[in-house]
Parts: C-alpha cells; structure tokens; sequence
C-alpha cells in the first residue's frame, strides 16, 4: 500500500483501477531500411488500420455529435488517400531507403508548410489536418496508438496534466476521478472535476507502471493510496456508501423552490461544457442553464465549426431545456484555452491578451457565424447572450451592433428568432468601475469570479506557485461584488455570478443579501445551494 499526497481541487471518493492517459511521442527516427518494397507494404498497412480507427471515430462521433461534427474523421481517411501524400511517402522510402515512420513524418512535414504558407484560409487550414493524420500514422506504425485513456470500465485517471481540448473528448463515464502531476486548482480540469461532481487531485508525483492497480481517492484529504490493504478498502467503501447516502437526501430537494425562510427567491441554474451536459442540468433540476461554454465547439473541432454545425448544437440544447432559459456564452478562446486553428500565435502573457471577445471583434467573420447560429436556435425556446472578457462601454456597443445586423440579415432571409436579452460577463476590475454605466446598456451581468479574482489580486490562476495566494474570499473581491449587484439593479439589469464563486456555499447567504437575483453552478452542486438557500433567513 502506498499513499501519496497532492492537493485537492475537489472533494468525494473514488475506489477503482489506475488507468493513465496517455500521450503518443510522434518524434522518429531517420532509419534505413534493407527492402523498401516490405517498408512501403508495412506503411500501407499501417494506412488501412488508422483509416479504420478513423470509421469507429466517425460511427461514435455520429451517435454522439451528430453527422456534421462527425464529418471530420471521413475527411481524414480520404486525406488518406490522397494520392500527393501517398506517392511522397513511397517515394521517399524508395529513393532514400528510410522507415515508414520518417518517411510519414518528413511528408506530413512539407505537405503541412505548403497549406500554411497558401492565401487561401480554408487550405491554410488543412495543415493542422495533415499533422493530425500523419501523427495518427506514426503511432499505428510505432505501435504507440493514439493519445488518450486505455480503459473499459470505470477508472480513476492519471495524467501529467490534461488540455483543454484533451478534457473534452474524453468519454466522462469512465473517469471516476482526475490525478495529475501538474496543473493548478482553477485549471480546465479543475472545474471539469467540479462539472462532473467527483474527486481530483493535482501535484500528485504518482508512480510509473500502476496502469489498472486498485487505487483509493480520498478528495477531502488530498491523497491517493494505491494498492489499499482490505482494512483500508472497507473503511472507504462505508464513507462511499455514505457519500451516495447524502446524494440521495440532496435528491429529495428536486422539484422544491429556491426560497429562503423569510420568503428571498433566487434562480440557480448550471454551467455547461457541451451538449453532453445537459442530462447532469436535468438531473439535478437547475432553473436554467447560466453558462453555455460554447468554445468546446471549437476545441472538439479541427476547423471552425460552420453556422449549421453550431445551430445543430444550440438548437438540441436549448429544445433539451423545455423552454427553461438557456444563456450561451460567445467564443472564449485563449490563454489556457488554445485552438490551433485559430493561429492565435504566442504571447508572453497569454491571460493578459488576444483573447475572447477581443478575437470575436477583430474576426467578425467568426463572430457573425455564431451569433446567426444562436440567433437561430433561440426560435425553439428561451436563448440570451453573454459576452465575455468586457472592459469598456464600446466593446458593448460594437457587440450590440453586431448583434443588430445578424438580426437585420436574418430578417432579409426570412428566418426566425425569438426575443433575446444581451448581458456581458463582469471579469475584470474595469468592469466593475464603469458598471453603472454598463448596466444601462444590457439586459444582465454575470460575474466570472475565476477571472475576476485573477485580475484584481494580480495571480495567474493557472499556476500552482500561487494556489496559496489566490483567495477569492479577498475583501476587495466581496467589496466589487456588492458593487457590481448594486449597479445592475441601479441600472435596470439583473445580476448573477456564474464563476467557481458561485458555488461556495459558505457564501451563499452573503450573495443573497448583496441581493443576487441568479446563481449558476456546476450541476453536482445546484441541490446543495438550493438546500444552503432554503435553510438561510435574511430577515
């Protein structure tokens, strides 16, 4: 039995086998071959195998994201084919007497520049296709496999960290916990663990070669113990047993008001990454859903997502929600949040830069398609906008104006949309200082409290040197949300707090007398605020 310390970053317990996400080196070797007629028939080998793991990704992104998201693995199996790719790698093998892991690489290499260097956007963007093939081939024919998390059943999963983009293809049913080396306690996985309601750990130096060892996660504590004694075992599974015991009272809660004793009513909806979410929103009986993080779209992409692939997406959400509302943040893309697509380039203070909406404002072809695809789907239930990462009145105004032109086109084209309220979400300091003016001009304000204490203390919440010193209980943090409640209200706006804040219930009677007309939380946690708010009185 061995117990390791990390620091949690959300509690509960978990009992199941190890399983490590892994990630494939794609680096080769330039080494010589004796037959290439043997080499070039191993790499066609190789082509058919990935081309069939592209069909069982195609047949399960069908069932799961539909046929237009799913289109991208059928491209990449003709890209396959393509017959520039595959006469270079032959040639190559032949002329230089090379493996097929250099002579994939070297070609994927040269086809890659090529589209980036063209004018053409759409062909630019292919290069990231070419790579994500080629990679696919090296580690068919490396016998690595795939990036990703080995497991069939229920697992803990252990990672040296996960990106975003990595957190969101995972299939969630098996990840009964998140372990990793690295990464900070306001990380993507962090609040992906929080979304999901179960146990993670960071800075936890595990062991190599535990790979489907039994291990406990003890969230509370902070530990995980691999391969527990049986005396060990039977003292968490009663605290498992009592963990599901205290869901089962919590569930009594569904269908009950968000009241408070003296007769305060507020609305706790949900954050959401995805449309696989919604069944959680449900589950737990949240009012509504106050963050849509539409960005998976992109993250799950390898191309912008066209105006019908993201109408297709809004559309189930907001159907799925029974005219419950539904509110959709615009693109929220860099700092943690990278898309390689975009091309964003590197910054030396990524949280500081080209960022969300400043991307929506200076892409307006990007901007426009999502907002024509939300626009579209509010005409099948109750839809509102956010806009992200806001620090001036004009910022507010050119998104307004926007909005009024997708409107006007959609008027011209004869397509419906229902009656949508605009809001912007109140992350940084300058907000806040000009949230009377701001309130006069939109419907609501939702306050990201991850990025607003980020900001106002001056911490990147990204890293783990300073999880010490991030207190979002800071009196400057509490001050600036009674002012910005306050100024909605003064202004004619309702306001809510939609950032990891939200949740605390040790907050929660303090929200409500700041006078806090929403909350949205993680779904796991939307009956244990509704319990926090029915037991408070104001009076």
């Amino acid at each position: 039995m061995e117990t390791m310390q990390g620091k949690s970053v959300f509690g509960g317990v978990a009992i199941g086998p190890i399983a490590v996400f892994s990630k494939v080196d794609t680096t080769v070797r330039r080494e010589s071959i004796d037959d290439a007629d043997t080499e070039i028939e191993r790499y066609h080998k190789a082509s058919e195998d990935a081309k069939n793991q592209l069909q069982a990704l195609y047949d399960k992104a069908l069932k799961e994201v539909g046929e237009a998201n799913a289109q991208i693995f059928e491209v990449h199996q003709m890209m396959l084919d393509d017959l520039d790719y595959v006469e270079s790698v032959e040639n190559i093998i032949r002329s230089e007497n090379v493996c097929a892991e250099y002579a994939c690489a070297t070609t994927g290499d040269n086809m890659a520049e090529i589209f980036s260097s063209m004018d053409d956007a759409y062909m630019k963007e292919r290069a990231a296709d070419v790579k994500d093939i080629t990679n696919r081939l090296i580690g068919v024919l490396s016998g690595k496999g795939a990036s990703g998390m080995n497991a069939t059943e229920p697992s803990i999963l252990l990672a040296d960290d996960l990106a975003p983009s990595e957190t969101v293809q995972l299939d969630k049913s098996l990840v009964l916990s998140f372990v990793t080396r690295y990464g900070s306690t306001n990380s993507h996985t962090a609040i992906l663990a929080r979304t999901m309601n179960i146990p993670a750990l960071i800075g936890v130096d595990y062991p190599e070669n535990c790979e489907g060892k039994t291990a406990i996660v003890d969230g509370h504590k902070g530990t995980i113990i691999i391969d527990p004694d049986e005396d060990t075992l039977a003292q968490y599974r009663v605290k498992l047993e009592e963990q599901q015991k205290e869901k089962e009272l919590l569930a009594k809660l569904k269908g009950k008001e968000n009241v408070t004793k003296d007769g305060r009513k507020i609305n706790i909806y949900a954050n959401i990454g995805g449309v696989k979410d919604v069944a959680s929103v449900l589950d737990n009986d949240a009012g509504g859903i106050g963050l849509f993080r539409s960005e998976f779209l992109y993250l799950e992409s390898d191309d912008y997502p066209t105006e019908d692939e993201q109408f297709a997406a809004y559309k189930k959400v907001v159907e799925m929600m029974g005219g419950k509302k539904v509110i959709i943040r615009t693109l929220d893309i860099g700092a943690d949040k990278q898309v390689g697509y975009f091309d964003l380039g590197k910054e030396d203070n990524p949280a500081l830069g080209y960022r969300a909406i400043r991307i929506c404002l200076t892409r307006e072809d990007v901007f426009k398609t999502q907002l024509r695809a939300i626009y579209r789907a509010s005409h099948y239930g109750t839809v509102s906008i956010m806009f992200p990462m806001i620090i001036s009145l004009d910022e507010v105004k050119k998104c307004k104006e926007m909005a009024e032109t997708v409107k006007n086109e959609l008027d011209a084209d004869g397509i419906p949309y229902g009656d949508v309220e605009l809001g912007i979400m109140i992350e940084t300091p300058a907000a806040v200082m000009i949230s009377d003016v701001l309130a006069k001009e939109v419907d609501f304000f939702s306050v990201g409290t991850n990025d607003l204490t980020q900001y106002t203390l001056a911490i990147d919440r990204q890293n783990p040197k300073l999880d010490d010193f991030y207190d979002s209980h800071h009196p400057a943090i509490l001050k600036m949300l009674k002012m910005i409640a306050d100024n909605a209200h003064a202004g004619g706006a309702w306001a809510g707090i939609c950032g990891e804040l939200g949740a605390d219930t040790t907050l929660t009677e303090e929200f409500l007398k700041m006078g806090y007309d929403e909350l949205s939380v993680s779904p796991s946690m939307v009956l244990k605020v509704r319990e926090k708010v029915r037991n408070a009185d104001l009076s």
